[in-house]
């Protein structure tokens, strides 16, 4: 028995310490800090409107095919138009900017979707919007993890994805299933980014938001390629553009396994294949996230934070593990809710795959060997980090969560009541 009281003391010094962390983080940021926040997300923003015209490399492309459309062409005449034909009509309005307007605008909508996603998923884990950390939280993303400022940069339409998957999961946690999925909906309708996440609902067996996630771009498709001078384009051009996935210029920048394996000298097939069976098994870990439901909720019940968003986000690692182009700023559309989420017991952020995967997004570091001039290496960093990722996830999916045993009576001292929510 005395053999067993320094060890008593000492894991009451480490849960003591850590609820201390906790306490502090959860507190109301100070004015200083926000500050900080809004310099940095505002110096992205006008660094990007200095740098590109016409609000960013990616935003462009969407922009010169609403402006053919509006010229009577097609807007797959580009072949990296990668959209469905509701996103022309929404890109009209871009068009109608001036160019001085639209090269600072374009980056402001997109570091505020950014921020606005941030929200739902703190939100959704039940933290403190004016809390030291949703304010820490997001300037890290900021100024340590590298595909943040990419995003901004190039003003891609992912960051339609990036906000509405913590929304719709939000939605989701309340009750509202149907609104989440007509959320989901409309961001497929704009980017099919979150197809995958149609699983979810499948998982869930919620019909009526599996059908608004599937009617809702089906219809706002069908309406738009109506007025398109080529109405089928999407499908005999896009997809086989992506299927394919021969486009020397996005073959550099592909983080999925498919693409950057044959760069290292492993066949396209043999590759293909071993992708293909990695996002199976992702998918198998989502389903038995889902399907084991959360430590005394029971099941196929609740919808709780951490059940919806690991299941969330392996669905989508798992696309992205096979997809045809995948690119370093889609993990926008996970990180944010798995760093969300770390208050979480047994959360993956907390595991230490998660920040070894974080390693190579760190901006301002060189790697040997995978920095060049162009860039043209970076996709190994890229699919590093998601393949890493996505184990780490998996492994947190298929693991049993432990059965709550009486804590000693100087660890329940040391927990103050009504912390356990951060």
């Amino acid at each position: 028995m005395h053999g067993l009281r320094p060890r008593l003391i000492a894991m009451d010094c480490v849960d003591s310490g850590r609820f201390d962390v906790l306490r502090w983080l959860s507190r109301p940021a100070s004015r200083a800090m926000w500050w900080a926040l809004a310099a940095v997300l505002g110096a992205g923003v006008v660094r990007t409107g200095l740098q590109a015209p016409d609000g960013g490399m990616d935003n462009a492309i969407v922009i010169k095919a609403a402006r053919t459309w509006l010229e009577g062409g097609s807007p797959y005449d580009d072949p990296h138009f990668l959209y469905l034909p509701s996103a022309v009509l929404a890109a009209v309005p871009e068009v109608l900017l001036p160019s001085w307007l639209l090269r600072y605008a374009a980056p402001a909508l997109v570091t505020g979707a950014l921020v606005a996603g941030w929200v739902c998923a703190l939100r959704l884990y039940g933290l403190g919007l004016r809390s030291r950390y949703a304010a820490l939280g997001l300037l890290a993303l900021a100024l340590g993890f590298a595909p943040f400022g990419h995003l901004i940069v190039l003003a891609n339409w992912t960051v339609v994805a990036a906000a509405a998957l913590p929304a719709a999961l939000l939605l989701a946690h309340r009750g509202r299933w149907t609104a989440a999925g007509a959320v989901i909906g409309a961001a497929i309708a704009v980017k099919p980014l979150l197809v995958p996440v149609l699983l979810l609902f499948l998982f869930a067996r919620r019909w009526r938001a599996l059908a608004a996630g599937v009617l809702v771009p089906a219809a706002a498709s069908g309406l738009a390629a109506l007025a398109m001078p080529d109405p089928a384009g999407f499908f005999t051009r896009t997809l086989p553009f992506l299927f394919k996935g021969d486009d020397n210029f996005v073959r550099l920048y592909e983080a999925s396994p498919a693409a950057v394996l044959p760069r290292l000298g492993v066949p396209q097939g043999a590759a293909s294949l071993l992708a293909l069976a990695c996002a199976a098994a992702g998918v198998w870990c989502a389903w038995r996230r889902w399907g084991r439901g959360d430590a005394g909720n029971g099941g196929w019940g609740k919808a709780s934070p951490a059940r919806l968003g690991e299941s969330a986000v392996m669905v989508m690692l798992a696309a992205f593990l096979v997809s045809r182009p995948s690119y370093d700023h889609y993990l926008l559309v996970v990180v944010p809710l798995l760093l969300a989420g770390a208050g979480q017991e047994g959360a993956p952020a907390r595991m230490a795959g998660f920040w070894v995967a974080m390693v190579p997004q760190v901006p301002g570091f060189g790697w040997p060997f995978l920095e060049t001039p162009y860039g043209t290496r970076r996709a190994f960093k890229d699919a590093f980090t998601l393949c890493v990722l996505a184990v780490t996830v998996g492994m947190r999916c298929v693991r049993r969560d432990r059965v709550p045993l009486p804590r000693a009576r100087t660890l329940e001292v040391a927990e103050p009541q009504g912390e356990r929510a951060f």
